[in-house]
């Protein structure tokens, strides 16, 4: 970290972050709501929250399907990009994860494992409980997130990426509970490294998490 900020709302903010991750594209956000939307069978006026939307590639085909859909992000940069689709029922606002929205909900959705960033399990219950406070009675909670074993047992300590001309040299580790990526780039005459850190928070962690709403599981899923 750099100035006291936390890791996520500097890489988050910048343009390579989209750049290495630039294969999560539109056809396979399209392909994940798809199966989502059959499965889950929301009201066609039921209203969406993509919490953590990113450049909004989710929100916007959520919203093509006919749905009302708020997008949040901490990055002003992504929310900026997501501004220029915006119209009456497709909004984005820059918002932090931890506290409630001013609004409710029928749908929260939590995808791309945007979850398990902060450094206690305080403010993971903060986060589980924004999300309960912004959900509809009965309304849906869907957390899209790592399986932490799998990624233990299936762990990648060193690559490299070349994108748009960018050579990204990539190293993971496991430190404590959380699974650490180190990105290291030259890019337009400078040099760069970021720091990605994820806790592996596993599914009776986040059954923990949830009990302490009024929130519970209904239904878990090994991939889209």
């Amino acid at each position: 970290m750099t100035d006291n900020k936390e890791w996520f709302s500097e890489w988050f903010d910048s343009k390579y972050y989209h750049i290495l991750y630039k294969h999560r594209d539109f056809s396979e956000a399209e392909k994940f709501i798809r199966n989502l939307i059959e499965f889950i069978s929301p009201a066609a006026d039921a209203r969406f929250l993509d919490l953590a939307c990113g450049k909004g590639r989710r929100a916007i085909f959520l919203n093509s399907m006919g749905f009302d859909v708020m997008g949040v992000d901490l990055s002003p940069a992504s929310i900026n990009h997501a501004n220029q689709f915006a119209k009456e029922d497709l909004r984005f606002e820059v918002h932090d994860m931890r506290e409630p929205f001013h609004s409710k909900f029928d749908v929260v959705l939590n995808l791309f494992t945007s979850f398990g960033y902060f450094d206690s399990e305080a403010q993971n219950q903060q986060v589980i409980n924004s999300m309960d406070s912004n959900l509809n009675k009965d309304g849906i909670l869907v957390i899209d997130y790592l399986n932490a074993q799998k990624v233990v047992s299936n762990l990648v300590p060193e690559e490299k990426q070349i994108i748009d001309g960018i050579e990204f040299n990539i190293t993971r580790e496991i430190q404590g509970r959380n699974v650490v990526k180190q990105i290291s780039f030259d890019a337009e005459g400078k040099s760069f490294h970021f720091t990605e850190r994820v806790e592996l928070v596993q599914l009776h962690e986040f059954e923990s998490y949830l009990n302490a709403t009024s929130l519970q599981i209904f239904h878990t899923f090994g991939n889209y």
